[in-house]
């Protein structure tokens, strides 16, 4: 049945009293939200695999739920998408797109395009010129093809917004495309997101040209002709209000964004009103000068400073709402009106082939050719051409500009929605499948050391901690490591925190997607973290060191993923890991009950078994029995008031090679004194040999885990000379070197742990054992992840004093470990001989 829009009411008396909800504005516009966040949601959760943005799935649901397919049906049209209730629909979603445009505008670091250099302002400049030049050429096409002479809109309008339509990066789709595809913090990543930020402002001065060009109808669309004088003061009109915006209101809202941050414990709401009023504000303001209302809160969004907690507050506050219930709605309404059907016949099918051709030609072919000239490889180049023809969001919000200014008629528009949407699809398969991002990283130690320029290479380490408890000794330890020479020590400290159910740590993980890492953010001020930053805040003070704190919030079972990412993304060398148990610094002092550890959990014990299987990089797990404080470490800036006395035990194979290159680095500190104690080889084991077999059951919990490589035992036994050698070549007047040949390897290895000679004992796990080490697979393991050394030191009962760092190098094969049982003499068991290190 007809309506008259002015005669609807909002709400009803309900289906009792003889009403019909559908038939009222707000129940109606109710069920028109749940049907489209149902919808988009489940095209979410199927574009999932695909790695499509979000966007993609909520117009798509839109092209579903309107005229192109189910819309077909009038009934359905007529009931739940009604004609007069369009205009209701769309004032909401537009509020969602004023705010989502104000967020897109705080999160454009306008200074990150002054960093960018020639190279990123290069591709962008390509990247909009092609496409924007193609762009004019199909519209004289289409212009003329698609448009009956009454209802052509004028050429200078319809020539920018097909330019602009062609050209435009969609900045916020690109950010989580990259996200997604963990990219963001890679050198292609930060030079496609500065091209896109210079794109993204670009593209909105040349939107408020055409929109100020459009007027209110145009040549053909409905509306009397202006004045070519009208158009320009609409512009300088414009001009003057982001003057006005930089010089006035951004200082002004410095002022607001200090007053409002946590620093001065002065957080008022107040502040955080009058700047979303502030966003309301500056819509009316361009929409009052003709030009669209979400320019002017895209230049207020500019206008915050993105240095403070400010800027994150007023993320937190309104983005869940804007990007999960409102901006849906728009997007969803692009789709109801794209009708696909009004694309009929071969010409209107090769329209849209031209338009999509010239958009993705002109967009990379334009990239990748300025980015080869500025001497990008090949391959990065392509996957940047690709990377910047993502539309899909911002491509939408023109599209529906021009719509409105009746510069695009139906056919049109669907065309260039479909553009937007397959441009948009292929480029995350597009991608994946041409960037196979670099592998020059340093695994290990070792590789650090030899590789050609050592002296000005840069150490990269991952140190993980539960809480402040880990403090400590984690300063004591990378102290220990940073050495006094020209090698930079680059530190990246991750608080690891369980993810519950409890509504903060849901916050903490949607304010950690920000940063392109899954469930990862920066520590935020007047947290709970104020004393771990505390502690290494003082420590970066202490020389060459440069600390970044992170924390990674997720499900125990996922930790490892998060933080092996992290290692991958940051390219480090090793990662260390706290022990899921800890002792006081006064265990030793306090009798029988004080060498009960504390313990954390099995579910962390389960996270570092995780980490040391897939990690990409060397790992090394720090049983803490109190190595070191806080206050030792920061008592002098020199570091020359800390005495450490490490020991390094080594038998031979790859761990035990790491850890003595750790051992190496530590010597060179000045205030580190290193023992290195060699045990030899039994001459009952020369001769005879070990034998192992695969343990029955697949339990690791009881039985050490060994890597079933196959390996050449002199080319082993000559790798563990030479780095001996070289060890004693560089470090032999720092150290103090022992031989040792064992009488009972159990005993020889406890009285180190349990003298007071050594803070800090370094061993290998000890995954290819000597045959020494081979020998203690008979004994029951009560940490079989930390190998027979390492657990026979960490063990509870065995009264040991000094911490234990057990070192894992970085297996590039990943070759998989198999539990092995007691010691026997059978054909179908693996044999270590006196002088050979594998299994």
């Amino acid at each position: 049945m007809p309506f008259n829009i002015t005669a609807v009411k909002t709400s009803s008396n309900g289906v009792w009293q003889g009403d019909n909800p559908l038939n009222f504005a707000f129940p109606l516009l109710i069920v028109q939200t749940a049907l489209i966040i149902a919808v988009s949601r489940s095209l979410a959760v199927l574009f999932k695999p695909l790695r499509q943005p979000k966007v993609i799935a909520e117009i798509v649901g839109g092209i579903l739920l309107g005229p192109s397919a189910l819309g077909r049906n009038t009934a359905y049209m007529d009931r739940v998408f009604p004609k007069w209730s369009m205009p209701i629909l769309e004032s909401v979603a537009s509020i969602g797109l004023l705010f989502f445009l104000f967020l897109v505008g705080l999160e454009l670091d306008l200074s990150s395009i002054k960093r960018s250099g020639k190279r990123a302002f290069g591709i962008a400049v390509a990247g909009i010129t092609l496409p924007f030049l193609g762009g004019v050429g199909v519209a004289f096409v289409i212009r003329n093809t698609l448009y009956t002479a009454a209802d052509r809109p004028g050429y200078a309008e319809f020539l920018v917004f097909m330019g602009v339509a062609l050209s435009i990066t969609a900045f916020p789709v690109l950010a989580r495309i990259l996200a997604e595809l963990r990219l963001l913090t890679t050198q292609i990543g930060e030079t496609a997101m500065a091209a896109a930020a210079f794109n993204d402002v670009a593209a909105w001065i040349l939107l408020a040209l055409a929109v100020a060009l459009a007027g209110n109808g145009g040549e053909g669309g409905g509306g009397e002709k202006k004045s070519p004088l009208v158009s320009l003061w609409v512009l300088l009109s414009g001009v003057g209000f982001v003057v006005f915006m930089l010089v006035v209101i951004r200082p002004g809202m410095k002022w607001v964004a200090k007053r409002g941050s946590p620093e001065n414990d002065v957080v008022r709401e107040s502040y955080v009103c009058l700047t979303l009023a502030g966003v309301m504000v500056s819509g009316f303001a361009t929409d009052l000068i003709g030009i669209h209302s979400i320019f002017g809160a895209f230049v207020f969004g500019l206008c915050i400073p993105k240095d403070g907690e400010f800027g994150q507050r007023l993320i937190e506050r309104i983005e869940d709402f804007v990007s999960g219930l409102l901006l849906p709605l728009y997007f969803a309404t692009s789709g109801l009106k794209t009708d696909v059907a009004k694309i009929r016949g071969a010409e209107s099918w090769g329209m849209l082939g031209l338009v999509v051709v010239t958009a993705c030609a002109g967009k990379i072919v334009g990239t990748f050719a300025v980015a080869v000239m500025v001497k990008v490889p090949a391959r990065e180049a392509l996957t940047l051409g690709f990377l910047m023809n993502t539309k899909g969001l911002v491509e939408l919000i023109v599209l529906n500009i021009g719509k409105e200014k009746k510069v695009l008629n139906d056919e049109t528009f669907a065309i260039l929605v479909l553009m937007a949407l397959f441009t948009t699809f292929i480029t995350t398969p597009s991608v994946m499948a041409i960037f196979k991002p670099a592998r020059d990283t340093h695994r290990k130690l070792k590789d650090l050391s030899t590789s050609e320029d050592s002296a000005k290479e840069e150490l990269r380490i991952l140190a993980c901690l539960h809480g402040p408890a880990n403090v400590s000794s984690l300063i004591s330890l990378i102290e220990s490591i940073r050495t006094t020479k020209i090698l930079q020590l680059k530190l990246f400290v991750m608080h690891l925190m369980q993810l519950t159910e409890r509504s903060s740590s849901i916050i903490m993980v949607q304010r950690a997607r920000k940063n392109g890492f899954p469930f990862v953010h920066r520590y935020r001020h007047g947290e709970c973290h104020s004393s771990v930053i505390g502690g290494f805040q003082a420590y970066r003070q202490l020389g060459r060191v440069a600390v970044r704190p992170i924390t990674a919030v997720s499900p125990l079972h996922t930790m490892h993923e998060d933080i092996c990412h992290m290692a991958e993304t940051k390219r480090v060398t090793m990662i260390l890991l706290p022990f899921h148990k800890r002792w006081n610094a006064d265990h030793h002092q306090d009798g029988g009950d004080g060498n009960v550890p504390e313990n954390v959990g099995h579910g962390w014990r389960l996270v570092n078994q995780r980490v040391l299987k897939n990690a990409p990089c060397s790992v090394a797990v720090l049983v803490d029995r109190g190595l070191g404080s806080i206050e030792a470490q920061t008592s002098s800036l020199d570091g020359s008031n800390v005495v450490e006395r490490v020991c390094v035990v080594f038998f031979g194979g790859p761990d035990d090679r790491e850890a003595l290159e750790l051992g190496g680095r530590m010597a060179e500190h000045p205030a580190v004194k290193v023992t290195v104690i060699r045990f030899l080889v039994r001459e009952t084991l020369k001769t005879n040999a070990v034998t192992l077999r695969p343990a029955p059951s697949k339990c690791k919990e009881k039985n050490y885990a060994f890597l079933t490589t196959n390996v050449d035992p002199e080319k082993e036994k000559e790798l563990d000379e030479g780095s001996l050698e070289d060890f004693k070549s560089k470090w032999k007047e720092l150290v103090e070197y022992k031989e040792k040949e064992p009488n009972n390897i159990i005993e020889d290895i406890l009285s180190i742990g349990q003298s007071k000679d050594f803070d800090l004992i370094v061993v290998g796990r000890g995954r290819l054992p000597s045959a020494e080490v081979a020998t203690l697979a008979e004994r029951q393991a009560e940490h079989p992840e930390l190998g027979p050394i390492g657990d026979l030191l960490a063990s509870s009962i065995n009264h040991i004093i000094s911490s234990i760092l057990v070192v894992q190098q970085h297996n590039k094969a990943h070759v998989e470990e198999i539990t092995v049982s007691k010691i026997v003499n059978e054909s179908s068991s693996l044999s270590i001989n006196g002088d050979t290190n594998i299994v």
